[in-house]
């Protein structure tokens, strides 16, 4: 039979043509949701959030930023908050400034993360600090079997500060590389449930120069819990004990005080939209690994610890 009906061959093929679009789209559409459904179930497989900054409080978490990523910090320490030094007179340290640093810090890769920063300093021994790093994401935690994540973190510290003329102090820095400091942390974690995260933080702190009855280089262990109390508001605990000889340990700054005491911090986290607001209690005054851990001399037995608070700003790159 032959159609001469322009009107029916035109109706006959557009019907042809709808199903068999109709068949290519639900073919497409169905190999867009497996693989939809595989890139999402290899995302969900990875723990995200151990930490939900990329510190804890005095030191870093296992965390990075996110491939394009920029955070811009603010991190302010007070004066003590107790102690000869603080109480009602000194409003409980809010009328003094420990120590300042503004930073910028940016992913740039989901496993790459560097950052810079300047820092007030607070005087012992060092003021007017630079401060950079970088830290590699080695291994994620997830649910197939990896039960750890880890990082390994390097920093460095340079002070522009003007030399003293006191030859015995370490401030005099009779070469330019006697202003450097470096450190070296690997970072390992792991989040339990949807709660509780643990970290241990082994760290290496070298100083090129230094007084004639202290050490160079410095080991530490660090550790470090969260809390969340819910997917905004978190608690946590960060504590770094300096391994030195006792000799070492008896090493005293330009006032007078033993160094090396061991940092202890206890902080309330928030996180909103792009932004992670810290506020803290800790003994230590000076800000990264070169300084809170070889230059801490407080004690909080003594009333001598300090508010602070942190504010990160994070930017998109697209």
């Amino acid at each position: 039979m032959k159609l001469k009906n322009p009107l029916i061959l035109a109706l006959l093929s557009a019907t042809s043509f709808y199903s068999y679009s109709q068949e290519e789209i639900l073919e497409d559409t169905l190999v867009v949701e497996e693989i939809s459904e595989v890139i999402e179930e290899e995302v969900s497989d990875k723990v995200d959030a151990t930490f939900h900054s990329t510190r804890i409080i005095n030191g870093h978490s296992v965390e990075n930023l996110r491939k394009g990523v920029l955070e811009f910090r603010v991190e302010h320490r007070f004066g003590d908050l107790a102690g000869s030094k603080g109480g009602v007179q000194e409003w409980f340290g809010l009328d003094n400034s420990a120590d300042i640093r503004l930073a910028f810090e940016y992913g740039v890769t989901d496993k790459l993360m560097i950052g810079l920063g300047r820092s007030k300093g607070t005087g012992a021994p060092y003021r007017s600090l630079i401060d950079g790093f970088a830290k590699y994401r080695i291994l994620h935690q997830d649910h197939s079997g990896m039960p750890i994540s880890m990082s390994v973190l390097g920093t460095t510290s340079y002070s522009y500060m003007k030399k003293s003329s006191d030859i015995s102090l370490v401030s005099s820095f009779p070469k330019q590389s006697h202003r450097l400091a470096y450190s070296l942390q690997l970072n390992v974690a792991r989040k339990f449930g949807e709660k509780i995260s643990l970290a241990l933080m082994p760290t290496m702190v070298h100083r090129n120069y230094v007084t004639a009855d202290d050490a160079n280089t410095i080991f530490a262990m660090g550790g470090a819990l969260r809390w969340s109390m819910t997917s905004k508001f978190g608690l946590m605990l960060e504590y770094y004990h300096c391994i030195a000889d006792d000799d070492v340990r008896q090493t005293k700054d330009a006032n007078g005080k033993n160094l090396y005491q061991n940092s202890l911090g206890v902080a309330f986290e928030w996180i909103t939209f792009g932004h992670n607001f810290t506020v803290y209690l800790t003994n230590s005054r000076g800000f990264g690994e070169t300084q809170f851990i070889t230059n801490t001399y407080d004690q909080w037995l003594k009333g001598q610890f300090r508010l602070g608070f942190c504010i990160g700003r994070k930017f998109e790159a697209e």
